[in-house]
């Protein structure tokens, strides 16, 4: 590792001062001939023609498979699986070395929010456009820095005398000594500047890749030293290129190790690179703005927009820029399928229609259209204007945020975040607009506390652990074996699997042995077990090892990393390298995750079949109890509907279709006519379920033939018979455009079939019990499975199964009794929700639904 900083820190005496090249163009401010467009295509084609980089489309700005945020936010989030180490090896993915794009961002929400300074200045945005490039284990700060250099001021002509440069200076408090690589590329030291953690100093999170970064500024008005204004926040300099170079990685004890394999990370905003050449201070006078500013105009029926900030009477020119900027944000999050909604994403996207409503009451409008150019939903985009008039009708009446804000407890938003979900920062904002605040030095607190009291989490392995498996040559885990059973007289029949221990991961190194009682990550030769993806649940059993086989070693997940299957267990005895071990898996939940993840798939086709092809999967989960679906649909199902889709899903199921999979090169399972994907990256090759229909035949008819076809890594049946039943037990819309069906299947549905059960019985799949007590705590108790929010019978079942249900029956509505409690006048923490506007136990539905 060593030797691998020492060859990075060559000497660098050789270098020409990059600081000393001058622009082969004039610059002369406004560059008529150099659009928006002509600046995107620009950026792209320099390092994709002249440096070898390939051109990755832009992700949709709701991320793929990543919790952790609730919009895309920054170029790197589509790669954070490279730079995590955790690409899966058969994707092109995990192939790539140098790439550019430009990426749809949406800083709007967590820790990344620029939604309450939109208006206030000229450069803040909650939509933008990221160019970037990327080297991943390929060219390093040298070469990184030249050609960010050179794309500035030669081929966009923008003189070296307006440019300052920061790099980082060290801190000693860290350890960090400064970047003196990155100081002698950019000599002569006359416009570098040295920056502490805070500037230049860029983590991805609390653990992770990390690293120093130097960033390029642009003084718009020139002639003059501007080197004490550079990361002031002011408007005459201004940042316009940030390269980040990831060289270490941050450990859970905040130590820093560095990384195997060094990677670039650089980001320069779209919006400020074209404020910059053509000649303009505020990027709202740019031509990615002034169509949107015009229209308004147009239609407002107030003066023109003039650009004041400060001195801005009446606030006009302030919510201008509010509508222009929230009216991109809107259009490209619901291209995207992210439409205004109560929870997560699409609150925010609600809270920024309110912003933009209550704006001086503006309407809002639909954009002409200049953004990155890869549509993710045409079908979304093109309901925006009806969408736009509907949502900002419903919030004209909002206000705007109480000039005083009560002080609550730290405890209210800790609380709904713990026991609830709810993100910190949309509690944050929801309490902003009933006019309280949050205690944050309490709420601090209550977190430091909960991170001291040894929170369990996956055992997962690091950056480092996978680069020190490669470098010792251990395999990639053959877990092929878990697709290997048969059909033996209607029953299925699961291969037994004999594996060795090959690696030990404690949670923080990889390690030889393991103790009793300690958790750990048992990395296998080869395993029959599924590890939780493609929205399936992992698989549950445990193994044993030789010569000890009264002594269980439970699996309480299987997570897959970087071509490795790990299985986390707490070890029942010793365990070492080399061990021999016999996996014993759980058939009876295994087969229950294959019939739901078969009759998802034959939900799927149902609801082409019955609605067209217009809809679109946008999402699903399985597990052994239930099966949960959501779908693009203009408004909520009918009765009828309903009826139809459980139909032909039954249909499918008597008639004991055979189910065919194949793998197959990713590019040629892409030339099947009618295939169903995601948004997601798929391994090369990849595997194709189909029902009733050979992959082969597929693969030869171009004709549109009405079958379930679909790529897939998930567990499947072999005959639609299995699955016995299915009833859907609830659906309803998630948020505008999106929908949620949950489904049972087997039993299951046979039971919740059953007619006159019960006088009395609340509902919930599988027939479980779900009673909204009247705290916040009990709702956690209640065990509501993930997305199902209380599970509410739809209309033509509610007369088999009687509903005895509170009103509040959903986090988002318990958050608003909360959020009421507060903006009451209580200003602290209530034990109690309040009172249900029905008492808990009166009868919602008596009899059938009528449409």
């Amino acid at each position: 590792m060593l030797r691998l900083l020492l060859r990075r820190l060559r000497p660098l005496s050789r270098l020409r001062s990059l600081f000393s090249a001058r622009s082969d163009r004039s610059f002369s401010g406004y560059v008529p001939g150099l659009p928006a467009a002509r600046v995107r295509s620009t950026f792209l084609d320099f390092f994709r023609e002249k440096h070898g980089h390939l051109l990755v489309p832009s992700s949709p700005v709701r991320p793929r498979g990543d919790p952790s945020l609730l919009f895309v936010n920054a170029g790197m989030n589509q790669f954070k699986p490279i730079f995590l180490g955790r690409a899966d090896p058969r994707s092109e993915m995990a192939s790539y070395r140098r790439v550019v794009n430009s990426q749809k961002c949406v800083r709007a929400g967590g820790k990344h929010n620029d939604l309450e300074d939109v208006g206030r200045d000229v450069y803040h945005h909650t939509f933008f456009e990221m160019l970037g490039n990327w080297s991943f284990g390929d060219y390093f700060k040298e070469e990184a820095c030249s050609m960010a250099w050179s794309l500035l001021t030669e081929h966009y002509g923008i003189p070296a005398d307006r440019l300052y440069v920061s790099y980082f200076s060290g801190d000693a408090e860290s350890g960090l000594t400064a970047d003196e690589e990155t100081r002698q590329i950019w000599v002569p030291p006359k416009r570098l500047l040295p920056f502490g953690l805070k500037e230049n100093f860029w983590e991805m999170g609390d653990t992770g890749p990390c690293g120093p970064c130097t960033e390029i500024h642009y003084d718009h008005v020139g002639g003059r030293d501007a080197s004490s204004l550079v990361n002031t926040d002011g408007p005459d300099v201004v940042e316009i290129w940030n390269l980040v170079f990831m060289q270490y990685n941050r450990d859970v004890d905040r130590s820093l190790l560095l990384l195997p394999q060094f990677s670039v990370d650089t980001g320069m905003g779209l919006e400020r690179l074209v404020s910059v050449l053509q000649g303009k201070q505020s990027n709202y006078d740019t031509d990615l703005f002034t169509p949107l500013l015009h229209a308004i105009h147009q239609r407002s029926g107030v003066g023109p927009y003039s650009g004041r900030t400060g001195a801005d009477l009446g606030k006009v020119d302030t919510a201008y820029r509010v509508v222009a900027d929230h009216i991109r944000t809107l259009s490209v999050c619901i291209a995207d399928g992210v439409h205004p909604g109560m929870s997560g994403a699409e609150y925010v996207h609600q809270s920024a229609v309110r912003s933009e409503s209550s704006a001086n009451q503006l309407p809002g409008f639909s954009v002409p259209g200049d953004t990155e150019p890869r549509d993710h939903g045409a079908q979304n985009a093109a309901a925006c204007p009806q969408e736009f008039s509907e949502v900002s009708d419903a919030t004209k009446k909002d206000s705007g945020l109480n000039e005083y804000f009560v002080r609550t407890s730290g405890s209210v938003a800790w609380s709904l975040h713990r026991d609830l979900g709810f993100p910190l920062d949309l509690v944050d904002l929801m309490l902003e607009e009933r006019g309280v605040r949050v205690d944050h030095q309490e709420l601090d607190r209550l977190m430091a506390e909960n991170q001291k009291s040894g929170v369990r989490s996956q055992v997962t392995l690091d950056v480092v652990s996978l680069a020190e498996l490669h470098g010792a040559g251990v395999p990639h885990t053959d877990d092929s074996l878990k697709y290997r059973y048969t059909l033996d007289q209607d029953r299925y029949v699961f291969p037994a699997c004999f594996a060795t221990v090959l690696a030990l991961y404690d949670g923080q190194t990889l390690v030889s042995e393991v103790t009793e009682g300690q958790r750990c990550g048992v990395i296998l030769d080869q395993t029959c077990f599924y590890s939780e993806q493609g929205g399936q649940s992992h698989d549950q059993g445990y193994f044993t090892r030789d010569g000890l086989q009264d002594v269980l070693y439970p699996v309480e997940s299987v997570i897959h990393a970087g071509g490795y299957v790990v299985h986390e267990v707490t070890a029942a005895d010793s365990l070492k390298t080399g061990d021999q071990v016999q996996l014993h898996l759980d058939q009876a939940h295994r087969l229950s995750c294959m019939v739901k993840h078969t009759a998802t798939h034959i939900l799927n086709l149902a609801l082409r079949e019955v609605l067209g092809p217009s809809v679109q999967q946008r999402g699903s989960h399985v597990s052994a109890d239930r099966l949960r679906f959501d779908f693009s649909v203009k408004g909520s199902l009918s009765v009828s509907q309903l009826q139809q889709v459980e139909r032909c899903v039954n249909d499918i199921i008597s008639a004991n279709q055979i189910v065919h999979s194949q793998e197959l090169p990713l590019h040629k399972a892409r030339t099947i006519r009618g295939l169903r994907t995601v948004d997601e990256v798929y391994p090369d090759p990849v595997r194709v379920v189909s029902v009733g229909a050979p992959v082969s035949e597929l693969l030869d008819d171009q004709t549109d033939r009405q079958t379930s076809v679909e790529l897939c890594c998930g567990t499947h049946l072999l005959q639609t018979g299995s699955i016995q039943d299915l009833v859907i037990v609830s659906e309803r819309q998630l948020v505008k455009g999106i929908s949620r069906i949950v489904a049972v299947t087997g039993p299951d549905a046979a039971r919740v079939g059953l007619k006159h059960q019960t006088a009395k019985r609340t509902a919930c799949f599988s027939c479980k019990t779900l009673l909204l007590s009247s705290t916040v705590r009990h709702f956690r108790r209640c065990s509501v499975p993930t997305g199902v929010d209380g599970c509410s019978l739809y209309g033509w079942m509610r007369h088999l199964c009687p509903v005895s249900l509170c009103v509040r029956t959903n986090v988002s509505d318990a958050v608003s009794d909360v959020m009421w409690v507060l903006s009451s006048g209580s200003g602290g923490w209530s034990s109690s929700i309040p009172e249900c506007r029905l008492p808990v136990e009166q009868t919602i539905w008596s009899g059938p639904h009528q449409p």
